[in-house]
């Protein structure tokens, strides 16, 4: 199983930490909701050194059961999804160069840490990434089933915002994490539209590209209640064919 070898980071990685962090967080002040910055500090998350994915997962456990597992890259849906079911986070061990500040193919260490972690310590998003995980986990071999599943994940998620005290907060990690795409969503070239989960499920997604537009909640208890829509809807779609066999 892959460790982190966290004597291994260079000066050059943490500094990387430390500029991307300080960004960061100055960007998202006063735009980023309320359980990022409470799980920011949960987690003991800082700028002066790289996370070190032993203790996070400890104060992870210790609020809402869940752990960091060390990857060295992507993982296919079953590998994928099967972690988040047990309440398992991916997050890969490598962070970028300086050379790639700004635009990473893949998602490196900031972006799972920084952007997925603070989140995973609030009890009601981590109660819905688990269940996401687990309905996944029923249907991998249901090609539509997983593109439906991966636009969930990936609008709300990744790139997820959400209403809180009148105010439009950020809390997908693909935002929290990416300057390039803060930049693009207060630009408003993308249009932003109410959190609906059959509008959700009928716009492609790619995290090839900037974002073609955001869903915003309208309240937090609308992402559970999104994943057991898609999950009973899933288990409608699906019977027939179990009842053929």
């Amino acid at each position: 199983m892959l460790q982190q070898h966290y004597d291994q980071y260079s000066a050059q990685d943490h500094l990387v930490w430390k500029v991307l962090f300080d960004r960061q967080t100055a960007l998202l002040h006063n735009r980023a909701c309320g359980a990022f910055w409470q799980g920011l500090r949960a987690a003991g998350l800082h700028r002066n050194a790289l996370p070190d994915f032993v203790q996070i997962s400890q104060r992870l456990q210790q609020a809402t059961g869940w752990q960091l597992v060390p990857v060295a890259g992507l993982l296919n849906d079953a590998d994928f999804y099967g972690l988040l079911a047990r309440r398992r986070f991916p997050a890969t061990v490598w962070i970028r160069s300086m050379a790639q500040f700004d635009f990473i193919e893949e998602p490196d260490l900031f972006h799972g840490v920084f952007g997925h972690v603070p989140l995973l310590m609030d009890a009601a998003f981590a109660d819905f990434l688990q269940f996401l995980g687990h309905v996944a986990t029923l249907h991998l071999h249901d090609a539509a089933a997983m593109e439906r599943l991966e636009r969930l994940y990936g609008f709300a998620v990744q790139f997820g915002l959400v209403r809180e005290g009148g105010e439009t907060r950020l809390f997908g990690a693909g935002l929290l994490s990416s300057s390039g795409e803060i930049h693009h969503y207060l630009s408003e070239a993308a249009p932003r539209q109410p959190f609906e989960l059959a509008a959700v499920l009928d716009t492609p997604y790619s995290e090839e590209h900037l974002q073609d537009g955001y869903f915003e909640l309208s309240s937090w208890e609308q992402l559970a209640e999104s994943v057991a829509d898609l999950a009973a809807v899933l288990a409608e779609v699906s019977r027939p064919a179990l009842a053929t066999k």
